[in-house]
């Protein structure tokens, strides 16, 4: 489960984020692997801005799961500063840290002057990752990333498109999501695992599939939980902004253009949604196509305890059992 700490009108930025903490238990009482949070800078809809501080504060609410990025992005960051707070992390919660890493930069211009880093910052992002990675192996003579230097966090590589390909060539886990489509995304998983390079992280390839998905009694009301994200997504398209989630009656009853409208049809139909049935043939489907080691659950909703029994409903699916 990937959880953004999305806001709500009304409730604030310090509310979504206690609200991730206390989904974190929720979530690890279903029985999932792993929780993520993820890292966005001056987005009014989302709160998580520095994971690797919140993931401390879920790993401290929970005893069991998981616990990592979905990512730092690498980019805004001095991989030795990353390196040593993965390193606090695991010497805190040993054998419990992930460390998913992107190479996103900031969404607007002015987010991207107050890191330090414009838009070309990504194209160094192989460099940085092995630079990372190196802190944790001590290879780097004179400077020892403290408690990093010696610990096995596991490393997973955000991908998209060509992503794969270096997440191959550094013989890393992968998470992908089908932004361009099914398709093209089996076509990318069968590029990293045909290119993958074993190496001291990972010895075969490792897929992690993400995706939007949501399970209810019906379609109908399934597709309605993810109606809030999608309209924030297609907004942010139009406005440059991620605004906070609004309740699914308040979206549809919005004055869209008809582009705006065609669009937020587009994003449902590429979402994972339906009854139980109908999400596992879905599911089953995608595994069969990606080979997919393990599914990531994105979705965020309005309405958090519909999300929550959607996860749950999830969690008993023959196809993820």
């Amino acid at each position: 489960m990937l959880d953004r700490s999305p806001v709500r009108p009304h409730a604030g930025t310090a509310r979504a984020l206690r609200d991730t903490v206390a989904f974190a238990a929720d979530v690890e009482r279903l029985g999932y692997h792993r929780f993520w949070v993820s890292e966005h800078h001056g987005v009014p809809g989302v709160a998580g801005s520095a994971p690797t501080v919140l993931a401390a504060a879920v790993a401290g609410a929970t005893s069991r799961i998981r616990v990592g990025t979905g990512g730092v992005m690498l980019p805004n960051h001095p991989p030795l500063v990353v390196a040593e707070q993965f390193g606090v992390l695991e010497a805190l919660y040993p054998g419990r840290i992930d460390m998913g890493l992107g190479r996103s930069v900031g969404f607007t211009a002015g987010v991207r002057e107050a890191l330090g880093h414009g838009k070309d910052a990504a194209d160094n992002f192989g460099a940085q990752v092995r630079e990372l990675l190196g802190f944790f192996a001590g290879e780097h003579p004179g400077v020892h990333a403290y408690p990093a230097e010696g610990l096995r966090v596991p490393p997973f590589l955000l991908a998209t498109g060509s992503g794969a390909d270096l997440a191959a060539e550094l013989g890393l886990p992968l998470v992908i999501a089908p932004v361009r489509g099914e398709r093209a995304l089996a076509e990318a998983v069968t590029r990293y695992r045909d290119g993958f390079r074993p190496g001291p992280w990972a010895s075969e390839p490792y897929v992690v599939v993400s995706s939007v998905i949501a399970v209810a009694d019906s379609a109908a009301d399934a597709r309605r939980l993810l109606v809030s994200e999608a309209w924030a997504t297609v907004y942010s398209r139009s406005h440059g902004v991620f605004p906070p989630l609004s309740p699914p009656s308040e979206v549809l009853a919005l004055p869209m253009t008809d582009r705006e409208r065609r669009r937020l049809e587009e994003t449902l139909d590429s979402q994972i949604s339906g009854t139980a049935a109908e999400v596992g043939d879905r599911l089953g489907a995608l595994i069969a196509a990606t080979g997919a080691d393990e599914i990531l659950v994105t979705t965020a909703a309005y309405d958090q305890s519909a999300r929550l029994d959607s996860l749950a409903r999830l969690a008993d699916l023959p196809a993820l059992v």
